[in-house]
C-alpha cells in the first residue's frame, strides 16, 4: 500500500496550489475529499459482502454437518428400535411356548391407567381472584341482561 507521510502530502499539495491555482484549490479539494470519502465506503461496502458471503459459506457448512448428525442420530434410534422390537417379538415367541403354569409370568403387573389431563375449571379461577383485582380490571362478577346493560348506561331522559 502506498505510504503517505506529512512531507509527500504537503509536497503534493504544494504542486497542487501551483498547477491549479489558489483560486480554484478549495473547490477541487473538497472534490477529491468527496471521491475519497465515496471511494473508501464501496471497499467497505464490498467488505462488508466478501465477510457476510463467508460467513454465509460457514452457515450453510454448519448447516449440513448438523443435518449429517441428525440423520446419523435417526439412523442409530430407527435401528435401536428396530431391534429391540426384534428382540421383544422373539422372546414374546419364545414365552408362547412355554407352559401356562411355569412360573415366568407371575410377578407381572398391568400397566397403569392412561394419563387423563384434569380440565380446567375457570369458574374456580375466576373465584380465586381478590375482589379489588376484578373491580380494578373491570372484571364483571354479576351476570347482567344485555337489556339491563343497556338501560344502565342510556343516559336520563329531559323533561319535556
Amino acid at each position: 500500500m502506498i505510504d503517505f507521510g506529512f512531507d509527500k502530502i504537503a509536497l503534493i499539495g504544494a504542486v497542487a496550489l501551483i498547477v491549479i491555482g489558489p483560486e480554484k484549490l478549495p473547490r477541487v479539494a473538497r472534490t477529491v475529499g468527496h471521491l475519497i470519502g465515496k471511494a473508501q465506503r464501496y471497499v467497505a461496502d464490498v467488505k462488508a459482502e466478501v465477510n457476510r458471503s463467508i460467513e454465509l459459506e460457514e452457515l450453510k457448512k454448519m448447516k449440513t454437518q448438523f443435518e449429517d448428525a441428525a440423520h446419523d442420530v435417526q439412523q442409530t434410534v430407527h435401528n435401536e428400535i428396530h431391534q429391540t422390537g426384534a428382540e421383544l417379538e422373539k422372546s414374546w415367541q419364545g414365552d408362547a411356548a412355554l407352559p401356562a403354569g411355569s412360573g415366568e409370568h407371575e410377578g407381572w403387573t398391568p400397566p397403569p391407567p392412561e394419563y387423563k389431563h384434569p380440565k380446567k375449571n375457570w369458574r374456580l379461577k375466576r373465584g380465586a381472584m381478590p375482589q379489588w383485582y376484578k373491580q380494578r380490571n373491570g372484571v364483571r362478577t354479576r351476570a347482567q341482561s344485555g337489556a339491563a346493560r343497556v338501560a344502565r348506561f342510556r343516559p336520563p331522559r329531559a323533561s319535556a
